[in-house]
């Protein structure tokens, strides 16, 4: 049997039971495991990445480009809202958190000092890619904002995310997933599908999960540009102009053409029946697209009658005219059988179908638990929890969980241990043996380690004005 693809270290158990309660806050932290994380081995090994974003979107694409192999560090503050959260079982080790900075080391550093800023300026030296959340205005303060560190940095990769286009009139506005879910017309669809006067938003993060996978593929882009001229440049990516461009994909319709030929709005996902049907034993999503689909449900429903209706026997559906007709006829046949046989209908005459995953269930259902999407692994703080898994999968530069998320400023020590290292060995002079190399190291190392803060066992909120987005 094939190892699980997501693991840290060792192979994540296949199942694991669950921790008793998830939610506890008391428990102190487990001392960490002395087992040293796997190199990287993905498609991105060899690539370094500057995380100093907050909360969802910057954190997450980093988190992805992490998962590739690539050698991410996070910048993390004194104070970090990104840690904040009631669902945790220490201080700043929340659910959210552990889903979206894992394969990173974190650095605990003061932008705000001008010998922590530097230490930022040193590992950026180091660095292919940085990316950030922050608003332009206090990137400028820092003197870390793209035109600043240009000429400092040429290779560098500048990701800058923020809510809106910075040469727009909402340059520098606040911007958060529902309000951009507002701004890109999501709302507008959500409220034309459901017919209701107060739509709600969609009930997931999904302007600042789609935002980050935005970054993601323009990093890498801007990575081969990189490899092949030596060039780094500024890539921006303004949330509200993604999310529009991802929403008019479909619901431009009519008016891609100018004059408009009809209407905006994709006519079956505005279709006010498009919804998850009631079986025998549950719900699922039945959905007949075509002509036939129809005819076959309705006759495996034990109604031929329905089958006949000549809305059904032309050479294709008229959704605008017939879809919400259609609609409640299929949901009123669709409890005459269970979940289990509807699967097994839909599958043998080629009808789109889903069972309806419950979130609660979701760690025991077969097609998760066979693709490692929510093994048991062990955090060498918190104990056990659920790793999402990598979703892709590479022949030959397989992707990976090599690291747990780390605690605050955990690795602080350490990669500035390397940076010191890499800065002996520029200094040495020629001729200088491994023994004055290693005291210039050593005297370095420890003048640097008695300037490194402890980490913050339960951090607050920064100054929230200088996120420009989740």
């Amino acid at each position: 049997m094939p190892e699980p693809k997501n693991h840290t270290g060792a192979a994540t158990p296949r199942r694991a039971p669950e921790p008793e309660n998830p939610a506890v806050t008391a428990t102190p932290p487990r001392e960490p495991s002395a087992a040293p994380p796997r190199e990287p081995s993905g498609p991105l090994a060899g690539v370094r990445v500057v995380d100093l974003s907050t909360v969802v979107m910057g954190p997450y694409a980093a988190q992805i480009l992490g998962d590739l192999g690539a050698d991410v560090i996070r910048i993390e503050p004194p104070r970090d809202t990104a840690r904040n959260g009631t669902v945790h079982r220490t201080p700043g080790m929340t659910s959210l958190y552990l889903n979206v900075n894992r394969n990173k080391r974190s650095v605990r550093l003061d932008l705000k000092d001008d010998a922590d800023r530097e230490r930022a300026m040193d590992l950026l030296a180091t660095a292919d890619v940085l990316i950030t959340n922050m608003r332009i205005g206090a990137l400028r303060r820092l003197g870390m904002d793209h035109e600043s560190l240009r000429g400092r940095f040429p290779r560098l990769i500048y990701a800058h995310a923020q809510g809106f286009r910075p040469d727009s009139a909402r340059a520098g506005l606040a911007a958060y997933d529902e309000t951009i879910q507002a701004a890109s017309g999501l709302i507008d669809v959500a409220e034309r599908a459901a017919d209701i006067a107060r739509p709600v938003v969609l009930p997931t993060i999904l302007a600042d999960k789609v935002s980050a996978l935005t970054i993601v593929y323009s990093t890498l882009a801007a990575l081969v540009h990189q490899r092949a001229t030596g060039q780094g440049q500024l890539v921006q990516v303004p949330m509200a102009d993604t999310m529009i461009a991802f929403n008019l994909v479909e619901h431009l319709q009519g008016h891609t053409f100018e004059p408009p030929l009809a209407p905006t709005g994709y006519a079956p996902a505005l279709n006010r029946g498009h919804r998850a049907r009631p079986t025998r034993d549950g719900l699922a999503m039945i959905i007949p697209y075509s002509p036939q689909n129809h005819r076959d449900l309705f006759a495996a429903a034990g109604r031929p009658d329905l089958a006949d209706d000549p809305r059904v026997n032309g050479e294709k559906i008229n959704v605008v005219r017939d879809g919400v007709a259609l609609s409640e006829m299929v949901e009123s046949v669709t409890p005459a059988l269970t979940t289990a046989e509807w699967a097994e209908v839909c599958a043998k005459h080629s009808i789109p179908f889903g069972p309806v995953l419950r979130l609660e269930e979701a760690s025991g259902d077969p097609y998760v638990r066979e693709g490692h999407l929510m093994d048991v692994a062990e955090h060498p703080t918190e104990g056990p929890y659920r790793v999402i898994g990598v979703p892709v999968a590479f022949s030959a530069t397989p992707a990976s969980v090599r690291r747990h998320a780390p605690r605050p400023g955990q690795d602080t020590e350490e990669v500035l241990a390397e940076l010191d290292r890499r800065a002996v060995a520029r200094a040495r002079p020629e001729g200088t043996g491994p023994t004055e190399t290693r005291l210039m190291e050593t005297r370095l190392t420890e003048a640097r380690r008695t300037e490194i803060r402890p980490a913050e066992a339960c951090p607050a909120e920064p100054g929230a004005s200088e996120v420009s987005g989740h």
